[in-house]
Order: structure tokens, then C-alpha cells, then sequence
């Protein structure tokens, strides 16, 4: 699958949104991909995550033991890659603000773990997971994400891949082009600013 394939999976979705957003990093961007809406055709879930899986080298891919990723963006595009790998899928959630395996879910220590996200903006969440899954017992071997917006700057310390690399523009609110000034903001996202 090209980028322009993976494009107009999210442009079919009405996935790809444009106006003025607030991002789970609290920067500000003129457009925003809603993953959930893509996510919600199973068949296209589907087609993405077998994508992504088949840009893994295939060594890493025959060590992967289990997908791992954060609630709630990351559940369904974690669930898609645990079925494409062939893998248990198992999600982290945050009752107490910091990222846990909850509802009977773990790992055996030294379990190989894909940590997958839907889109990774400045890799925080990612970062929290990948921490996590330590936390848990489990070793991160790498990340992917449907969508890397870093812009290439997302660090998370293991090896990442990314379905498609969309660099968009990001401003904290009090930069914002006069264009975007003008415009309400919308937090569409899961995650508290």
C-alpha cells in the first residue's frame, strides 16, 4: 500500500478533518486525522495493519509475542495488529492518570511487545506506554502507529514505524497564524490537553 493508498483510505473514512484543533500535546494544528472514523470499517482496519505489518522486518516480526497499546486511541489499530501478526492485542488504561495493563491483562516477563498507536503526534503517550509495558514486565522491541505528525522528532526510544509520515503544522495557542486564530478550537481527540 503507497501513501497515497493509505490516503485515500482515511479520505474515503472522512477521516482526514480540517479546521482548528486541539492535540492531546495541547499544541494546535489546522488539520487532524481522526483514526476512529478509518478504524470503524473493520475491512479497512484490516487492509491498514496488514500495510504496516508488512513493513516490519521480518525478523521483528517473528519476535513480536504480543501487541500492546495505550486506551483509547490506540485499541482498535492494537487489536487490528495483534490479528495481523497473530498475536494477542491487550490495551493499557489510565484510572489513576499513569498508564496499566486492567482487565486481567499480562504479560510473562521478557514478553516481546509491539507497542502500536494510532497516531503519534510528540510521542508522549507513546513514550508512557513503552514505560508501562516495562512497568509490566514486558520488553518493547518496537512502535508503530498508523500515523506519525512528528514531523521525524517523535523519540521513543525503541525503533518506530509509522504506516504513513503526514507532516502537518503545529503551533502552541499563543503562536497561532492569524488563519487559525480566527477559528473556533475543537479537541477531538481522547486524551485531556
Amino acid at each position: 500500500m503507497t501513501d497515497a493508498d493509505v490516503l485515500a483510505e482515511f479520505r474515503a473514512a472522512e477521516a482526514l478533518l480540517e479546521g482548528h484543533f486541539i492535540l492531546s500535546s495541547g499544541l494546535r494544528s489546522g488539520r487532524y486525522l481522526q483514526c476512529a472514523r478509518v478504524l470503524m470499517d473493520p475491512a479497512r482496519g484490516a487492509r491498514l495493519a496488514e500495510a504496516l505489518v508488512a513493513r516490519l522486518p521480518a525478523e521483528l516480526r517473528a519476535s513480536i509475542a504480543a501487541v500492546i497499546s495505550p486506551a483509547m486511541g490506540g485499541v482498535i489499530a492494537g487489536h487490528e495488529m495483534g490479528r495481523a501478526l497473530g498475536v494477542p492485542a491487550m490495551f493499557l488504561e489510565r484510572p489513576e492518570g499513569v498508564f496499566e495493563l486492567r482487565r486481567g491483562f499480562r504479560i510473562e516477563p521478557g514478553t516481546k511487545v509491539l507497542m502500536m498507536e494510532d497516531v503519534v503526534t510528540t510521542g508522549l503517550s507513546s513514550r508512557e506506554a513503552i514505560a508501562a509495558i516495562a512497568r509490566a514486565g514486558g520488553e518493547t522491541v518496537a512502535a508503530a502507529a498508523l500515523v506519525d505528525r512528528s514531523s521525524g522528532t517523535a523519540e521513543l526510544g525503541v525503533p518506530f514505524f509509522p504506516l504513513i509520515r503526514l507532516d502537518v503544522p503545529t503551533y502552541a495557542a499563543d503562536a497561532l497564524p492569524p488563519e487559525l486564530a480566527a477559528i473556533p478550537a475543537i479537541k477531538p481527540g481522547s486524551r485531556a490537553a
